[in-house]
């Protein structure tokens, strides 16, 4: 599944934007604070107005200090996908519950230097496990190859059974690295400077998603289902 990211676009446009990529599986919106990351980007009132101009499912990534207060509004408002950063969740096992609850899935996100291993019996509790692939904070990084072995973790332990996720990746995502990690078992890909830096948005979606298909190892794959749960 293709999650183009709204960081890369044109903020005084936002909605323009997403109407640029209707082919897309789901929006992805960065949330940032200027606390858990050096940036500062959107929050909840244009999360809530966007709602109201795309039919897409809005992933909601949010990179801020207390998810535990913060997150479950976002999932009150419609998001579809609501993640947060496991460095800053008090009790991510309750923030997941409750994100469940109010009708969003709940993700979990590691920066590229979180270990995945302490966090594998939590991620039962959750339907995302996102992967960063850059240092969150800035759009337009270069994709960190050495995160991969986290994805093919994650992807072994759900073609295992152990685990009922989508597995997600963001940062540097583009034609080139949408393969590597695709080959190592994501299945949904969060693409900002590819997609919307193209000249046709809707086109790079296509292109984009075409090329991790055929990256994707056939063997207990998840491929973008209709209904958008975890497989």
């Amino acid at each position: 599944m293709l999650a183009p990211s709204l960081l890369s676009a044109d903020f005084a446009r936002l909605a323009d934007s997403a109407l640029a990529v209707p082919n897309a599986d789901w929006l992805h919106v960065d949330v940032m604070d200027n606390h858990f990351v050096p940036n500062l980007t959107i929050g909840l009132p244009v999360v809530q107005s966007l709602r109201g101009h795309t039919e897409l499912p809005l992933d909601c990534h949010l990179m801020i200090d207390d998810p535990d207060r913060w997150a479950p509004p976002y999932a009150e408002s419609g998001a579809h996908n609501v993640t947060v950063h496991v460095e800053a969740a008090a009790d991510p096992v309750q923030l997941a519950r409750t994100l469940r609850a109010a009708g969003a899935l709940a993700g979990l996100a590691v920066k590229p230097g979180t270990p995945l291993e302490p966090y594998l019996d939590l991620l039962r509790e959750y339907d995302t496990l996102l992967v960063m692939t850059v240092e969150p904070g800035f759009g337009g990084q270069e994709f960190i190859a050495e995160v991969l072995p986290k994805v093919r973790e994650a992807r072994r332990r759900v073609q295992s059974g152990h685990l009922r996720l989508f597995v997600e990746v963001d940062g540097g995502v583009n034609a080139e690295t949408i393969c590597a990690a695709a080959e190592a078992g994501a299945d949904v890909f969060v693409a900002g400077s590819a997609v919307f830096h193209a000249e046709d948005p809707a086109k790079a979606v296509d292109a984009l998603r075409e090329r991790a298909r055929v990256s994707m190892s056939p063997a207990g794959r998840v491929s973008g289902p209709s209904d958008g749960q975890p497989g």
